[in-house]
């Protein structure tokens, strides 16, 4: 069975169970919050993209002048200075940011979706192309869903994203502590 293989097979991490059930537990809490203030869960989340464009813009630049040849050196400048400029409005203006990041995801959960769906159908007839042909619909539905509530849904998506993202990897942890404890 795989429960009795994994501590055998992780024994520092079963001697850590107990950190990793506290993980879970602040990580649970911290989807609470989230869930409870959507609004401010989105602006952490669009800060935290910001945040990284500002990051690898400046890298980009870095890199800009280690390259050796003109073309390479004003292709990476060119794409550092626009990542910085991303970043920096980002941070000026969350909600636009919010906005554009909301309809992306909109998009791109819908072609997503119509990739599933074309590959479960093209899979008709094997065991499973019923599933996946599923997902992809209900992928194609959700994408919709956000696409439809543009703009006004930008205000939350993100951070239901989060809250969900946070709650999930809490009780994962939670119960992988517990089981790796047994």
């Amino acid at each position: 069975m795989i429960d009795d293989l994994g501590p055998v097979r992780f024994p520092e991490l079963r001697a850590k169970w107990g950190w990793l059930l506290a993980l879970g537990v602040i990580t649970l809490i911290l989807g609470g919050l989230a869930l409870a203030n959507l609004f401010l869960a989105t602006i952490a989340s669009v800060y935290y993209i910001g945040a990284l464009m500002l990051v690898g813009g400046v890298l980009h630049l870095i890199h800009a002048f280690q390259v050796k040849g003109w073309e390479a050196v004003l292709f990476w400048a060119l794409s550092g200075v626009l990542y910085t400029l991303a970043g920096i409005m980002t941070f000026q203006n969350p909600l636009l940011a919010s906005a554009v990041l909301t309809l992306l995801i909109g998009l791109a959960l819908i072609a997503a979706g119509i990739f599933r769906l074309w590959a479960g159908l093209k899979l008709k007839g094997t065991s499973g192309w019923r599933w996946l042909a599923f997902s992809g619909a209900v992928t194609i539905l959700a994408g919709f869903v956000i696409a439809m509530g543009w703009p006004v849904n930008s205000l939350w998506v993100l951070g239901l994203f989060l809250a969900i993202d946070l709650l999930m990897q809490g009780w994962s942890m939670i119960a992988l502590a517990l089981a790796i404890r047994a």
